[in-house]
């Protein structure tokens, strides 16, 4: 199938429907499905190393060396080697170790080739098993596609580039597919974010969701198996929330405004702190890490609490921060919120994983913070917050919608009109905010693959 102006199979050469019922794409999608098996095992086995090397150095260890417990400065010095494993992966190693988070979700982006995969896996343990304050869903579209195009290259030398492209994105939507809840949504996060329209998307988007299908299953074979479960997005108790007031859709704009603001500002720091770490890259990264290990030293000193709150991606604590919002002061969430976005900007200028779940966190948090003034609920604030800060960070309107309204189940139904506006405010607000980027050359067609799938840089 030859590719298209968008490295698409017959998105110009041929009519895509034409190719959407030929013979080619049939094979194709068998391929594709038997794909989705190795490479969302391999996905399965990446979340359970980064799972099990937070389990063993935050828990484990300081046993193992006679400590009671895990004392607030832990973080610091494991943060510290969390820089200096990620520096030498990025400088060293083939890929500069995958997507630079500070860059958001990139609209496309090559798929990496089969030498630089290494490199981009061993950047994002060393981050994300440590502590950085980042998420694992951009190393694993990046594994995902180029583990894919890898074995396809294996058993067909010869295929053509349109088709190595489809098979890259179907390989991403197996690795993800059960990470955000839903195969559905992690379809909905890679589609939207690679900008991809019409009969283009649909020649992207058959694969695509028949990988993530495959991929869903084979998460949750693994995880009843195995024991771990999915690793998925999961609230396992949402508190009711009201119906929409005046006065919620009133706070719906200040959420969006903040986050607009707020993420905007996180954005600039992080690309600033990328320029700088770029100059001495393995020295920068190691200071990043003391950094971030010594705000959550100082969360834990200031308000008693963890200082677990404030490092990793905070997928799994979302539950526990909603099911416990009423233990948390005003002004211990405000603290939380400042300590949580200045450990995610420096994470994203300087190490390597995603940046959906910390910028869930942060919203969750501030939403939550909200709610202890008059006239917002913390259900609708928690999802306002989780979808304002996602629209603000992604700049993805319909993918924040759906990542703060399918998590909470049907209390997500209730306040998704307050979720829409705090989006819409967020979104728009933060294009108005953003300065304009200097022109990127085109990435060659055979290269493009799903958001987030980028090789070097």
């Amino acid at each position: 199938m030859p590719a298209g102006p968008a490295g698409v199979p017959g998105a110009g050469a041929r009519d895509p429907l034409a190719v959407l019922r030929s013979r080619e794409y049939a094979v194709l999608l068998v391929t594709v499905a038997a794909l989705g098996v190795p490479v969302s095992a391999a996905a399965f086995g990446f979340l359970a190393l980064v799972h099990e090397s937070q389990s063993l150095v935050y828990d484990d260890l300081p046993r193992a060396v006679g400590l009671d417990g895990t004392p607030a400065w832990w973080p610091v010095p494991l943060l510290a080697a969390a820089g200096l494993l990620t520096g030498l992966a990025i400088r060293h190693l083939p890929g500069s170790g995958g997507h630079r988070p500070a860059e958001g979700m990139a609209a496309s982006g090559p798929v990496p080739g089969a030498r630089e995969l290494p490199g981009i896996a061993l950047a994002a343990l060393a981050s994300l098993g440590l502590g950085a304050v980042l998420g694992p869903e951009a190393p694993l579209i990046a594994l995902g596609g180029g583990l894919a195009v890898y074995v396809v290259r294996l058993l067909r030398p010869g295929v053509e580039p349109g088709a190595r492209t489809l098979v890259g994105a179907a390989g991403s939507f197996a690795a993800v597919s059960a990470l955000l809840g839903s195969p559905l949504l992690g379809a909905f996060l890679l589609m939207e974010a690679s900008g991809v329209a019409g009969m283009t998307l649909a020649l992207v988007l058959v694969p695509g969701l028949l990988a993530s299908g495959v991929g869903s299953l084979i998460f949750i074979g693994l995880g009843s198996w195995t024991g771990l479960g999915t690793f998925s997005l999961t609230l396992p108790d949402v508190p009711h929330a009201g119906q929409p007031t005046v006065a919620g859709f009133g706070w719906a704009v200040v959420l969006g405004v903040a986050a607009a603001c707020a993420g905007t500002g996180i954005r600039r720091l992080s690309l600033l702190l990328q320029e700088r770490v770029e100059r001495a890259t393995v020295a920068a990264s190691v200071v990043a890490g003391l950094a971030v290990g010594v705000l959550a030293l100082l969360y834990a000193q200031s308000t008693g609490r963890e200082a677990s709150e404030v490092l990793f991606s905070g997928q799994t604590a979302l539950g526990p921060l909603i099911a416990a919002a009423g233990g948390y002061s005003a002004g211990t969430l405000v603290v939380l919120v400042l300590c949580k976005s200045l450990a995610y900007c420096v994470s994203l200028g300087a190490l390597r994983g995603g940046p959906v779940f910390p910028a869930m966190f942060v919203g969750a948090a501030g939403g939550l913070a909200l709610a202890h003034l008059p006239g917002l609920d913390p259900t609708a604030g928690f999802a306002m917050g989780i979808g304002s800060m996602s629209a603000a960070m992604l700049r993805l309107p319909m993918t924040s919608v759906l990542l703060a309204t399918l998590l909470l189940g049907g209390e997500g139904v209730t306040v998704m009109p307050l979720v829409i506006v705090a989006v819409v405010v967020s979104y728009v607000l933060t294009l108005r905010l953003e300065r304009p980027a200097a022109a990127k050359p085109p990435v060659p067609e055979e290269g493009r693959g799903p958001a987030g799938a980028g090789g070097p840089g």
